[in-house]
């Protein structure tokens, strides 16, 4: 059964404020698993990032089968996420994509402190990831200068990067974009705070 972008949506939402709340339900029992050995149906898809305090299943309270998630730091569009995310989309149906940030993202600062160092003495670690996130970052750091509060900086470039993510998604997947045109595909950003817990839908909202 396909599950409608907005109700999907508001599924999460309810998981979200029920893991904030610490009222978690126990959703990967052994019936649960036992019906999923003949197929899977998840109602959406998340990219998120690979930090080990943002399980997506966790943070908004879904068990087996309910979310295909892909992981990967920083959270960034590159051609096997693009793939995997056109396989979920169009093989199970799924109407509903979620790029989710976090607060306090290592490889937005991995980035930042790129960018800190004179130009002859960046370093080539983390340069596939670092690359992909560097015009969300300079973006932010342009916008309040050199002298921008650090907080602040990396703050809006995590929101930045996610909303870059979802640019790319939607104009830069043929199949994702004549999707959401013809097909009711969604593709929306999201920041989890991992000081409060909350999800916040902010790009594509």
């Amino acid at each position: 059964m396909i599950v409608a972008a907005a109700t999907a949506l508001e599924r999460l939402r309810a998981g979200n404020r029920r893991f904030v709340e610490d009222l978690r339900r126990n959703q990967s029992n052994r019936e649960r698993r036992n019906a999923l050995t003949t197929g899977q149906e998840p109602f959406a898809i998340v990219l998120g990032c690979s930090d080990s305090r943002v399980p997506a299943e966790i943070v908004f309270d879904q068990g087996l089968g309910d979310l295909f998630v892909i992981r990967v730091a920083g959270n960034i569009v590159a051609p096997s996420q693009v793939a995997s995310i056109e396989f979920a989309a169009a093989r199970f149906g799924t109407r509903l994509v979620v790029v989710l940030g976090h607060s306090q993202c290592g490889a937005i600062q991995a980035a930042l402190e790129e960018l800190a160092r004179p130009a002859d003495s960046r370093t080539e670690m983390f340069k596939a990831i670092v690359d992909r996130v560097r015009p969300a970052v300079e973006s932010a750091v342009a916008q309040h200068g050199a002298g921008g509060d650090p907080g602040t900086v990396s703050s809006e470039a995590v929101r930045a990067n996610v909303s870059r993510s979802v640019s790319l998604l939607t104009r830069g997947s043929e199949l994702i974009e004549r999707m959401v045109q013809h097909d009711g595909l969604r593709v929306v950003g999201a920041e989890y705070s991992l000081e409060t817990g909350v999800v916040d839908f902010f790009d594509g909202v």
